[in-house]
């Protein structure tokens, strides 16, 4: 990531940006993979939903921050010094993983091992990955094409940006809440079914109705309660030795369908003529996270019943 933004710098030229954004882009995949790893490492078998809500959090909150910031260094200082500020970011990312992180102390003994996935494990892992996958272009959907939706009744871009941007920023809050709310249940799966059920609804009822803030408010109140719970399914099939292999399956997965999705939710709305059309698409995919979840949990106990002791 510091390679790619660093290049960034040295040149306005589109090959030169491209290229930069294609290696720093890299690292990002590659820190997801890894630090999901890590999270699950240190709390598989605890608060692991909660933690994984903090976790993915960060990708909100990141974004949040990036559009304060970074306009108005741009607009002040030039661009220049915003590819310098994120490269300061990660060099902070750099210290903190230096002098602050250490690996839980049962990792060590499982150094230099290496664990084998059955199929079983890698259906289970694809299930999980494929309700991430929808519940965040379910997501992706109201940023993309919100906007767009409230300009074609008539409001100001300005105006439209603002209002879907409080999703964003009180989601910040429900997704930690939501993880919080699952480890405290202990019913993580009835979190995300109805989360992705609530949230599904209020999609379609922003793209129909004309109270929009009262929506956006619930959107960005229910929106987030299921993340935590779904980032913690990988972790009750993976054991430790498998988790790095297993999460780089969950991620490959992950972003082998995201284009994907939002390319057809970018079609439905250009046909259609209206970016309603996405928001519903993002409805329609948010319905079928449940459907995938009845799978992941026929797996599951599957797997419970071939491991329990033959009588």
């Amino acid at each position: 990531m510091l390679a790619g933004e660093l290049l960034m710098t040295t040149s306005a030229l589109w090959s030169v940006q491209i290229a930069g954004r294609l290696i720093a882009g890299t690292g990002g995949i590659l820190l997801s993979v890894l630090m999901t790893k890590m999270v699950a490492d240190w709390f598989t078998g605890r608060e692991i939903a909660t933690a994984m809500a903090i976790f993915v959090n960060s990708w909100p909150v990141g974004i949040a921050i990036s559009l304060m910031l970074l306009p108005w260094i741009g607009a002040r200082f030039g661009l220049h010094l915003v590819n310098l500020a994120v490269a300061g970011w990660i060099l902070i990312g750099f210290g903190l993983m230096a002098f602050v992180y250490r690996a839980p102390e049962a990792a060590v003994s499982l150094e230099g091992e290496r664990g084998s996935l059955t199929s079983e494990t890698v259906y289970a892992v694809v299930a999980a990955s494929s309700i991430w996958c929808l519940y965040n272009l379910g997501l992706s959907m109201i940023f993309s094409f919100g906007p767009s939706m409230l300009v074609e009744r008539g409001w100001s871009m300005a105006a439209a940006g603002s209002t879907i941007s409080i999703v964003l920023w009180l989601a910040a809050i429900s997704v930690p809440f939501g993880g919080f709310l699952a480890d405290q249940t202990k019913r993580g799966e009835a979190i995300i079914v109805a989360g992705s059920i609530a949230f599904a609804l209020l999609t379609v009822l922003l793209s129909r109705s004309g109270h929009v803030l009262p929506i956006v408010i619930a959107v960005g109140a229910v929106c987030g309660l299921p993340a935590g719970a779904i980032m913690s399914l990988p972790a009750r099939v993976l054991e430790r030795k498998t988790r790095a292999i297993g999460m780089g399956i969950f991620y490959t997965a992950f972003y082998a369908g995201s284009p994907v999705g939002a390319a057809i939710g970018g079609k439905l709305s250009t046909s259609i003529g209206s970016a309603s059309a996405a928001l519903d698409f993002g409805a329609v995919v948010l319905l079928v996270c449940p459907a995938i979840l009845w799978f992941f949990r026929r797996i599951v106990a599957g797997q419970k019943r071939l491991a329990l002791p033959s009588t």
